[in-house]
């Protein structure tokens, strides 16, 4: 059967001696393999389409189920500039990396695609990595069922002000805790206002609509903590480009 879809390529793997089997996040068909032969050919007409963070029109035969061999392609965003730059190239292969691990094979993906799509583009027209690495990741764990409760007490359920200082966050019951519930998770970390408050904005706005902001230092790197425990204690992912991402932090990058 012929499949005409539009497609990210989240994962590209060398197959034999000249071919590539990509893997495609697409608007209506879900995640699906792909097999792209004489991609590795200096000469190939496919091999653009092979490239990670690739969007484009991908036609190909496949079964009902299985892999999918490429009869053509049409690209309409390259993402060139993504992969020129070891920094946006990270950050970029974490995206495609978490929606893989997370996204299964045939579940439609129509709405990861698209906050696929939004991410890449706003990391390559320069807004802010991490912060829109964050707003990715709560659009992540909201679609895949566990977006955390930021709007009351995830214990007692008290609705709490944005400008209380006495909240917590509890990755491991999956919200935020009162200052008198506190010790239901000691381990709970410790959030500033204007953090809860950023939180709660990722929790409600689509990717496609983001703008620039600009958030100061210590704002980002709580940001990013409590999002990375989040993740961790929700997905459990062990994920080769976070922890190229953690060695890029390391030596300041």
């Amino acid at each position: 059967m012929l499949y005409r879809v539009e497609g990210i390529v989240i994962r590209s793997m060398d197959y034999g001696e000249g071919n590539k089997i990509i893997t495609i996040c697409t608007e209506n068909a879900g995640k699906v393999g792909v097999l792209v032969r004489g991609a590795k050919k200096v000469k190939s007409r496919h091999a653009a389409l092979t490239q990670l963070f690739t969007t484009a029109e991908y036609v190909f035969f496949r079964n009902v189920t299985g892999l999918g061999t490429l009869n053509s392609g049409e690209i309409s965003s390259s993402h060139h500039v993504l992969r020129q730059d070891i920094v946006l190239a990270a950050y970029a292969s974490y995206a495609c990396e978490l929606l893989d691990r997370v996204l299964q094979d045939e579940e439609t993906g129509s709405f990861w695609y698209h906050q696929l799509k939004a991410c890449l583009d706003a990391l390559e027209e320069g807004k802010d990595p991490g912060i829109t690495i964050n707003l990715y990741e709560m659009k992540i764990l909201q679609t895949a069922g566990y977006g955390p409760e930021l709007l009351s007490c995830i214990s007692c359920g008290r609705d709490l002000s944005e400008e209380d200082s006495n909240v917590a966050v509890s990755p491991r019951l999956g919200g935020v805790l009162c200052r008198s519930c506190k010790h239901m998770d000691p381990p709970a970390l410790k959030i500033s206002p204007k953090s809860l408050k950023l939180l709660r904005l990722f929790a409600r706005l689509d990717l496609r609509r983001m703008g620039h902001v600009d958030v100061k230092e210590e704002t980002k790197a709580e940001l990013k903590a409590v999002m990375r425990a989040f993740m961790d204690m929700q997905l459990g992912l062990n994920l080769k480009s976070q922890s190229f991402l953690d060695q890029m932090e390391k030596y300041g990058l």
